[in-house]
């Protein structure tokens, strides 16, 4: 019963924040989800990875541990990810990236926090910074058709890159302007998650049947691959939960708006986001019950 509690107390403020998303929506009343993400993906994001990074007290060699096994996931993902796609003869363009990148921000930021204090959230932005580099590189390249120019132009690429040098060499900026950096960081998390709840109840997916299958194939995927990496990778319990966690998470509803960007079949990306989403309601109280 503890055990029970402790997961619904872990995932219900996720849950709540972006239920309100929903209920605003379902009122009539205004929320400009463009203005909101481009506010979170140019400003408070690349805040909260940069500050993340430059602050973050966890040991160097686990935390070049943790990156390094969260950058093998990632391409072992993609790997199956893609081999799946192939087989079911799908649009690379359009599949791939959702498949392979989940909800890591909106979603797995604020679980990882609630879940494993304040070291697991340490350990999740690291997950999330190698995952917000190759989603904004690699991830865009795939679904603009290769066009890599429009990679060099996300602010957390580069919140990401410098956050990383300030980390390895032990730099720090004056107080003020950590604090400052620190403040909008903030705005990241629960704006995040009731954009999410926003998008979701906005969203008008196409065909259902594909989406069903191909989330649960991610969740396989997406479970199994960290779990396998980081037991191989000897990494500590609290960053192996971590990486599990963050790369289990469901679509997010930035590879939807990235697929309506450079003309991909918005549509089905919708669709996986919603399912997958969905999904997470049972995926995640479930996961969350052995890893706490």
């Amino acid at each position: 019963m503890n055990l029970i509690l402790q997961v619904l107390q872990t995932v219900a403020p996720v849950f709540i924040l972006a239920g309100i998303g929903v209920i605003w929506v379902k009122m009539g009343w205004e929320y400009r989800v463009e203005f909101v993400t481009r506010l979170t993906m140019t400003l408070s994001v690349p805040a909260l990875i940069f500050v993340s990074l430059m602050k973050t007290e966890i040991d160097p060699e686990v935390l070049r541990n943790t990156a390094i096994a969260s950058l093998l996931t990632y391409i072992v993902v993609a790997l199956i990810a893609l081999l799946v796609i192939k087989m079911a003869r799908l649009d690379t363009r359009t599949f791939l990236p959702p498949l392979t990148f989940g909800n890591t921000g909106n979603l797995g930021l604020p679980l990882a926090l609630f879940a494993f204090g304040p070291v697991g959230f340490d350990y999740a932005v690291v997950v999330f910074a190698v995952m917000a580099f190759l989603s904004f590189t690699v991830g865009v390249w795939v679904v603009s058709g290769g066009s890599p120019k429009a990679a060099l132009k996300e602010p957390i690429v580069w919140a990401t890159v410098f956050g990383g040098l300030f980390l390895v060499q032990g730099w720090t900026l004056p107080v003020w302007t950590v604090n400052t950096l620190d403040l909008i960081g903030q705005i990241a998390i629960p704006v995040m998650l009731i954009t999410l709840g926003v998008a979701l109840a906005r969203l008008k997916p196409g065909t259902f049947s594909r989406a069903i299958w191909l989330s649960a194939a991610k969740y396989v995927i997406c479970i199994a691959v960290p779990l396998a990496i980081g037991t191989i990778a000897a990494l500590p319990f609290i960053a192996l939960g971590v990486l599990i966690v963050q790369v289990s998470t469901p679509v997010a509803v930035t590879s939807y708006m990235l697929a309506e960007k450079y003309n991909a079949d918005a549509d089905q990306v919708a669709g996986l986001v919603v399912v997958s989403t969905f999904m997470s309601i049972l995926v995640i109280p479930v996961l969350l019950a052995f890893l706490i």
